[in-house]
Protein backbone atom coordinates (compact mmCIF):
# COMPACT_ATOMS: atom_id res chain seq x y z
CA UNK A 1 0.00 0.00 0.00
CA UNK A 2 2.84 2.38 0.81
CA UNK A 3 4.44 1.69 -2.55
CA UNK A 4 1.24 2.46 -4.47
CA UNK A 5 0.70 5.61 -2.39
CA UNK A 6 4.20 6.98 -3.08
CA UNK A 7 3.90 6.14 -6.79
CA UNK A 8 0.63 8.09 -6.96
CA UNK A 9 2.22 11.04 -5.13
CA UNK A 10 5.20 10.95 -7.48
CA UNK A 11 2.97 10.87 -10.56
CA UNK A 12 0.80 13.68 -9.19
CA UNK A 13 3.88 15.79 -8.47
CA UNK A 14 5.24 15.12 -11.98
CA UNK A 15 1.90 16.06 -13.54
CA UNK A 16 1.76 19.27 -11.51
CA UNK A 17 5.34 20.18 -12.48
CA UNK A 18 4.63 19.50 -16.15
CA UNK A 19 1.44 21.57 -16.06
CA UNK A 20 3.26 24.44 -14.33
CA UNK A 21 6.10 24.36 -16.88
CA UNK A 22 3.61 24.34 -19.77
CA UNK A 23 1.71 27.26 -18.24
CA UNK A 24 4.91 29.33 -17.79
CA UNK A 25 6.02 28.53 -21.34
CA UNK A 26 2.63 29.66 -22.66
CA UNK A 27 3.01 32.95 -20.78
CA UNK A 28 6.43 33.51 -22.36
CA UNK A 29 5.29 33.00 -25.97
CA UNK A 30 3.75 36.48 -26.46
CA UNK A 31 6.98 38.08 -25.25
CA UNK A 32 8.94 36.17 -27.89
CA UNK A 33 6.55 37.29 -30.62
CA UNK A 34 6.97 41.02 -29.90
CA UNK A 35 9.06 43.10 -32.28
CA UNK A 36 12.34 44.40 -30.86
CA UNK A 37 12.48 48.09 -29.90
CA UNK A 38 14.02 50.46 -32.45
CA UNK A 39 17.73 51.29 -32.12
CA UNK A 40 18.43 54.25 -29.83
CA UNK A 41 18.57 57.57 -31.66
CA UNK A 42 22.04 58.32 -30.28
CA UNK A 43 23.47 55.15 -31.82
CA UNK A 44 21.91 56.00 -35.17
CA UNK A 45 23.22 59.58 -35.04
CA UNK A 46 26.72 58.38 -34.13
CA UNK A 47 26.75 55.97 -37.06
CA UNK A 48 25.59 58.69 -39.47
CA UNK A 49 27.90 61.43 -38.16
CA UNK A 50 31.03 62.10 -40.18
CA UNK A 51 34.21 60.92 -38.51
CA UNK A 52 36.26 63.70 -36.93
CA UNK A 53 39.79 64.02 -38.14
CA UNK A 54 42.38 63.81 -35.32
CA UNK A 55 44.05 67.12 -34.61
CA UNK A 56 41.31 69.17 -36.25
CA UNK A 57 39.67 72.36 -34.97
CA UNK A 58 37.49 70.40 -32.54
CA UNK A 59 40.58 69.01 -30.86
CA UNK A 60 42.14 72.48 -30.51
CA UNK A 61 38.91 73.83 -29.02
CA UNK A 62 38.71 70.94 -26.55
CA UNK A 63 42.34 71.45 -25.57
CA UNK A 64 41.68 75.12 -24.83
CA UNK A 65 38.54 74.24 -22.83
CA UNK A 66 40.54 71.63 -20.94
CA UNK A 67 43.26 74.13 -20.01
CA UNK A 68 40.66 76.69 -18.90
CA UNK A 69 38.89 74.06 -16.78
CA UNK A 70 42.19 73.03 -15.20
CA UNK A 71 43.08 76.64 -14.37
CA UNK A 72 39.66 77.15 -12.77
CA UNK A 73 39.97 73.99 -10.65
CA UNK A 74 43.50 74.87 -9.58
CA UNK A 75 42.42 78.38 -8.57
CA UNK A 76 39.59 76.91 -6.49
CA UNK A 77 41.98 74.47 -4.82
CA UNK A 78 44.47 77.24 -4.06
CA UNK A 79 41.72 79.30 -2.45
CA UNK A 80 40.57 76.36 -0.31
CA UNK A 81 44.12 75.58 0.81
CA UNK A 82 44.74 79.19 1.94
CA UNK A 83 48.42 79.01 1.02
CA UNK A 84 50.96 81.20 2.75
CA UNK A 85 53.53 83.31 0.91
CA UNK A 86 56.16 80.71 1.84
CA UNK A 87 54.18 78.00 0.04
CA UNK A 88 53.81 79.89 -3.25
CA UNK A 89 56.94 78.41 -4.83
CA UNK A 90 55.79 74.87 -3.95
CA UNK A 91 52.38 75.69 -5.48
CA UNK A 92 53.99 76.99 -8.68
CA UNK A 93 56.16 73.89 -8.97
CA UNK A 94 53.12 71.67 -8.37
CA UNK A 95 50.84 73.37 -10.90
CA UNK A 96 53.60 73.46 -13.51
CA UNK A 97 54.20 69.73 -13.09
CA UNK A 98 50.48 69.02 -13.37
CA UNK A 99 50.22 70.72 -16.77
CA UNK A 100 49.71 68.30 -19.63
CA UNK A 101 53.00 67.39 -21.21
CA UNK A 102 53.76 67.03 -24.86
CA UNK A 103 51.57 64.28 -26.18
CA UNK A 104 53.37 61.57 -28.07
CA UNK A 105 52.33 61.40 -31.69
CA UNK A 106 49.43 59.07 -32.24
CA UNK A 107 50.47 56.03 -34.22
CA UNK A 108 49.20 56.13 -37.78
CA UNK A 109 46.80 53.20 -38.27
CA UNK A 110 48.20 52.63 -41.76
CA UNK A 111 51.71 52.39 -40.34
CA UNK A 112 50.54 50.04 -37.59
CA UNK A 113 48.96 47.80 -40.23
CA UNK A 114 52.40 47.36 -41.80
CA UNK A 115 53.90 46.07 -38.54
CA UNK A 116 53.95 42.48 -37.45
CA UNK A 117 52.08 41.62 -34.27
CA UNK A 118 55.27 41.56 -32.13
CA UNK A 119 56.34 44.94 -33.60
CA UNK A 120 52.89 46.39 -32.88
CA UNK A 121 53.08 45.11 -29.30
CA UNK A 122 56.49 46.75 -28.88
CA UNK A 123 55.15 50.05 -30.25
CA UNK A 124 52.19 49.99 -27.86
CA UNK A 125 54.54 49.10 -25.02
CA UNK A 126 56.64 52.21 -25.81
CA UNK A 127 53.54 54.40 -25.70
CA UNK A 128 52.41 52.87 -22.39
CA UNK A 129 55.88 53.51 -20.95
CA UNK A 130 55.63 57.19 -21.96
CA UNK A 131 52.18 57.50 -20.37
CA UNK A 132 53.38 55.76 -17.21
CA UNK A 133 56.39 58.08 -16.97
CA UNK A 134 54.11 61.13 -17.22
CA UNK A 135 51.76 59.74 -14.58
CA UNK A 136 54.65 58.98 -12.23
CA UNK A 137 56.05 62.49 -12.71
CA UNK A 138 52.68 63.93 -11.70
CA UNK A 139 52.33 61.53 -8.77
CA UNK A 140 55.71 62.65 -7.43
CA UNK A 141 54.74 66.31 -7.87
CA UNK A 142 51.60 65.72 -5.78
CA UNK A 143 53.59 63.97 -3.05
CA UNK A 144 56.24 66.72 -2.96
CA UNK A 145 53.63 69.49 -2.79
CA UNK A 146 51.74 67.60 -0.09
CA UNK A 147 54.80 67.71 2.19
CA UNK A 148 54.82 71.53 1.92
CA UNK A 149 51.29 71.74 3.37
CA UNK A 150 50.27 72.08 7.00
CA UNK A 151 48.27 69.21 8.54
CA UNK A 152 45.04 71.22 8.12
CA UNK A 153 45.85 71.95 4.47
CA UNK A 154 46.68 68.28 3.95
CA UNK A 155 43.18 67.36 5.18
CA UNK A 156 41.67 69.82 2.68
CA UNK A 157 43.89 68.48 -0.09
CA UNK A 158 42.93 64.89 0.81
CA UNK A 159 39.24 65.79 0.58
CA UNK A 160 39.68 67.52 -2.77
CA UNK A 161 41.81 64.69 -4.16
CA UNK A 162 39.27 62.11 -3.02
CA UNK A 163 36.51 64.00 -4.84
CA UNK A 164 38.74 64.27 -7.89
CA UNK A 165 39.25 60.50 -8.03
CA UNK A 166 41.93 58.90 -10.14
CA UNK A 167 41.99 61.95 -12.39
CA UNK A 168 44.33 63.62 -9.89
CA UNK A 169 47.16 62.34 -12.05
CA UNK A 170 45.61 63.64 -15.25
CA UNK A 171 45.34 67.34 -14.77
CA UNK A 172 44.98 68.05 -11.09
CA UNK A 173 42.22 67.93 -8.52
CA UNK A 174 38.69 68.04 -9.86
CA UNK A 175 39.59 66.70 -13.25
CA UNK A 176 37.22 64.16 -14.74
CA UNK A 177 37.50 60.65 -13.28
CA UNK A 178 37.96 59.07 -16.71
CA UNK A 179 41.20 60.94 -17.29
CA UNK A 180 39.87 63.68 -19.55
CA UNK A 181 37.34 66.47 -19.57
CA UNK A 182 34.90 64.51 -21.74
CA UNK A 183 36.02 60.92 -21.60
CA UNK A 184 39.00 58.71 -22.01
CA UNK A 185 40.59 57.35 -25.17
CA UNK A 186 37.71 58.23 -27.48
CA UNK A 187 34.88 56.82 -25.39
CA UNK A 188 31.90 59.07 -24.72
CA UNK A 189 32.18 61.35 -21.75
CA UNK A 190 29.51 62.63 -19.37
CA UNK A 191 27.96 64.86 -22.03
CA UNK A 192 27.74 62.01 -24.52
CA UNK A 193 30.48 63.47 -26.68
CA UNK A 194 33.58 61.65 -27.84
CA UNK A 195 36.92 62.63 -26.47
CA UNK A 196 39.43 64.38 -28.65
CA UNK A 197 42.23 62.09 -27.68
Amino acid sequence: MTSAFSTRRLMAAAATSTATAAFLAALALPALAQTPPPAPAAATKAAEAPARKPGGPDMQKRHEEHLAHMAKRQAALKEKLKLTAGQESAWTTFTTAMQPGERPARPDPKELDKLTTPERIDRMRELRAQHTAQAERRDEAVKKFYTALTPEQQKTFDTEARHAGPGMRHGGPGHDKRGGPDGHHGRPGPRGEGSAR
